[in-house]
């Protein structure tokens, strides 16, 4: 069994493994990472050979832990990576190159229009109807989206949101509520089948489908990192967040929002930004907690997606797609069903 997990902003790492009587046999670590000294990859072969082929994540990178010698350097990777790459192996996971991926940038829609979107198409990659996809949102009015679980009255000012022209939506996954103001937000969608990320903690999976995100920006200089559990940061700020829904049926969806261009005001006015919440990312304003993409590249909004797609392509060779008219026509339906009512933006009061 073979198994790769790229650890997001480090090394590639790679285990070769068999199994005998419910164990781990014939164990073998490999990659481009460092390790400090150098018979510490024996240690953690023999550290992992034996184990249960049950055993968890943390389980296996407490093997490896325990059994490297002292002061050992692991550099561009962690005990935790092997854990995830051996989880993969035994899962038989699949890479990202082991799909045929589509990238979509159509026409601006209104922001129901876009969650419901997501539901249809994170649907259909789940049911092999739709190829995995990447889609750039495209915006037609501003919205306040809220997550899933947030409290409609705890997290927006409706005066706030009609005053500055902001409509206010729920999604599908949890999070917490983003600001979107068409045009300044460059937001993306990932539709993927729940085997890419197999064998992954759900922690873990943020940064692993968020990691050609990362790339992408540093490509336009911005050093550009992944804060546990879902924000994408650099070292003047917050840049954007991500979140996540699972289907029953396999398929996966993660969605982030970054900041091109925010305005601190108008993100007080309306959403109800706690000093508790704001104290927790060492900041005292809201305006401070978002970092735009523009104050650091100088780029038009525009040319910062065309480098995302372009990154994406190259990674993982994928091709322009669409969305079909009967894709259009399900989201339209779930729109007048579901996201347009207020028992489903008000589901938690």
């Amino acid at each position: 069994m073979h198994g790769e997990y790229k650890v997001p902003g480090g090394k590639l790492v790679v285990v070769d493994l068999e199994v005998r009587d419910g164990r781990i046999a014939d164990f073998h670590l490999a990659g481009d990472f460092f390790l400090e000294p150098d018979d510490a990859l024996a240690d953690i072969d023999a550290a992992v050979t034996g184990l249960p082929v049950e055993a968890d994540v943390a389980t296996i990178a407490a093997a490896v832990r325990g059994a490297l010698p002292e002061g050992a350097q692991l550099l561009g990777f962690t005990p935790e990576a092997v854990g995830t790459a051996v989880r993969r192996a035994l899962v038989t996971a699949p890479g990202w190159r082991d799909f045929e991926w589509e990238i979509v940038h159509e026409k601006a829609v209104s922001p129901r229009m876009n969650l419901a979107l997501d539901e249809v198409l994170t649907a259909r990659v789940g049911d092999d109807r739709r190829r995995p996809t990447l889609r750039i949102w495209e915006w037609d009015e501003s919205a306040v989206v809220i997550g899933s679980f947030q409290s409609y009255r705890n997290e927006v000012d409706p005066d706030g949101a009609a005053a500055h022209g902001f409509d206010v939506v729920r999604r599908i996954s949890g999070g917490g509520a983003m600001l979107m103001a068409a045009d300044a937000i460059v937001t993306y969608s990932l539709y993927v089948p729940a085997s890419l990320v197999a064998g992954m903690t759900f922690a873990d999976s943020y940064a692993f489908l968020d990691d050609w995100v990362l790339q992408a920006l540093r490509s336009l200089g911005i050093e550009a990192t992944y804060q546990p559990l879902n924000d994408i940061a650099s070292p003047q700020g917050k840049i954007g967040g991500a979140a996540q829904k699972r289907l029953a049926n396999g398929g996966v969806l993660h969605h982030a929002t970054l900041s091109y261009d925010m305005d601190g005001q108008v993100l007080t006015d309306v959403l109800r930004i706690g000093r508790e919440k704001l104290s927790d990312k060492g900041t005292v304003s809201a305006a401070k907690r978002v970092d735009p993409l523009r104050s650091q590249t100088g780029l038009p909004r525009e040319a910062i997606i065309e480098r995302l797609i372009e990154t994406f392509t190259t990674l993982y060779g994928a091709q322009p797609g669409h969305i079909t008219d009967e894709e259009y026509a399900e989201a339209e339906a779930l729109v007048t069903s579901k996201f347009a009512t207020d028992a489903w933006l008000h589901r938690v009061p």
